[in-house]
């Protein structure tokens, strides 16, 4: 069998194989932080006298003008450079000539690619703390403006007790404060510079990986070559991340998704967040609250996939850690539109008062409360849950709830029960009895609202007039 292939043919297997291997078309971003990079690492050679600082202010030059080029949309990709390190050092090239080959003395790409993402990450992860910030203030706001709503409180999916609307929308307000704070501690362990590491090993020019850290703003330098270029643990913490706070949003869009349904029709979606069906013209299908929900996989999928990559890989660098940019850049974009749009929709969605008060009085979430009574009139808790049981059973086979119970009829049911304490079981008054720390009583609900409203204070989010 003849093997040869014709010039044509190899050379749209060479173009195949460079598109396989390049990763500029997805690392493009970087570039800004690329370019700073670069700046600090050629300002610390001339301070140490490794490069000239003629050179270093003629590759300075030519970086910030690259820059200015990425800014206006006039430099684009060039696959014949690989990736947007190449791209920069030959457009550094076109643009001052042979000098440019002075900025990579005592750089590798492999240390030059971790810091790159190390400062493109610091950056995401202060604009993803405001778009929870923002989330959590949108839940401060459903929270005050519906404080007079009081909903049935669901486990297992079934009416439990009555708690106040507020006091539920402020549960998700203290998942994502944690997933605040987990942002927070995370910045602090990407907060590192692996410039001077080199291949791996470092490098035997006098350099000041210090002095390059601290020109870049960032607090710590790796303490071992190796682990510098192979780290890709803040990115995994930051899919983790990622991952959690998307199972957050999963959870109140898919509460979103049912209490807007005509089954329960508690809330109504904006039109600007579901869309009419294909087909039926009664439909409102809850789009954004489906996607939300839909897009926690896609991102857990991201943390899957990168840590089953990172899981065999030998020290130091792999090309295989090229696929953490596409993982972490869709992960990024992916939370950056979700913020912004669970915040929209949370803050123009309608809830159906008259439904909820409706569907308040046939759901027995005050049967706790009525066994509470009978411990206190000295029966055990066992014996009062039974027996509540028995009557709440009794009420459902005539179709009838607590506010249609007939005196003589509970006298013959269960005399144990005084009459009059049926009238102390509206939703009202067994939301004001749950008065201890962290309960759904109004005066505890108040108290995490101006809580969150100084928390909110305390990082900096600054309250629309």
């Amino acid at each position: 069998m003849d093997m040869a292939r014709s010039p044509r043919l190899q050379a749209q297997l060479d173009q195949q194989a460079a598109h396989f291997t390049a990763s500029v078309f997805f690392d493009w971003r970087l570039l800004p932080y690329d370019v700073r990079g670069s700046i600090a690492h050629v300002t610390m050679l001339a301070e140490q006298q490794i490069v000239t600082p003629e050179a270093a202010e003629k590759i300075i030059a030519g970086l910030e003008q690259i820059r200015q080029e990425w800014e206006s949309g006039q430099l684009t990709p060039r696959l014949e450079w690989e990736d947007v390190h190449m791209n920069v050092e030959g457009r550094l090239a076109e643009i001052i000539g042979p000098v440019s080959g002075m900025l990579h003395t005592a750089r590798s790409r492999n240390d030059q690619v971790a810091l790159d993402m190390h400062l493109y990450m610091l950056d995401v992860g202060e604009q993803l703390k405001w778009g929870l910030l923002d989330v959590i203030h949108a839940l401060l706001e459903r929270a005050s403006a519906d404080f007079d709503v009081i909903i049935p409180g669901y486990t297992h999916m079934q009416a439990a007790q009555p708690v106040l609307l507020s006091h539920h929308w402020l549960a998700y307000k203290s998942m994502f404060i944690r997933d605040f704070e987990r942002l927070s501690q995370w910045r602090e362990r990407t907060n590192y510079s692996p410039l001077g590491a080199g291949a791996l090993s470092g490098t035997p020019y006098p350099t000041n990986p210090g002095r390059t850290a601290e020109l870049l703003g960032l607090g710590h330098v790796y303490d071992n070559s190796i682990d510098a270029v192979s780290d890709r643990d803040f990115l995994l913490e930051f899919l983790s991340w990622a991952s959690l706070t998307m199972v957050h949003m999963s959870r109140l869009a898919e509460e979103l998704v049912l209490w807007s349904s005509q089954e329960f029709g508690y809330v109504r979606i904006s039109d600007a967040y579901s869309t009419g069906s294909s087909i039926m013209p009664q439909k409102r299908n809850p789009d954004v609250a489906e996607l939300t929900r839909g897009k926690a996989g896609r991102v857990i999928g991201r943390l899957q996939g990168l840590l089953t990559t990172m899981k065999g890989l030998p020290l130091a660098y792999d090309s295989d850690m090229q696929e953490d940019k596409e993982a972490v850049f869709d992960v990024v974009d992916t939370m950056n539109s979700v913020l912004i749009v669970v915040s929209g929709m949370l803050r123009t969605l309608t809830v159906n008062r008259d439904r909820i008060a409706k569907r308040l009085g046939n759901d027995f979430t005050a049967a706790t409360d009525l066994a509470d009574m009978l411990v206190k009139s000295g029966m055990t808790f066992r014996e009062a849950h039974h027996l509540v049981g028995h009557v709440v059973s009794a009420l459902e086979s005539l179709g009838k709830g607590f506010q249609d119970v007939d005196a003589n009829w509970l006298k013959t049911v269960a005399p144990q029960i005084n009459p009059e304490w049926l009238k102390q079981l509206s939703p009202e008054n067994l939301v004001e009895k749950r008065q201890q720390p962290m309960g759904t009583a109004p005066k505890r609900v108040k108290e995490q609202i101006v809580a969150t409203q100084k928390w909110l204070a305390d990082q900096g989010y600054r309250f629309s007039p």
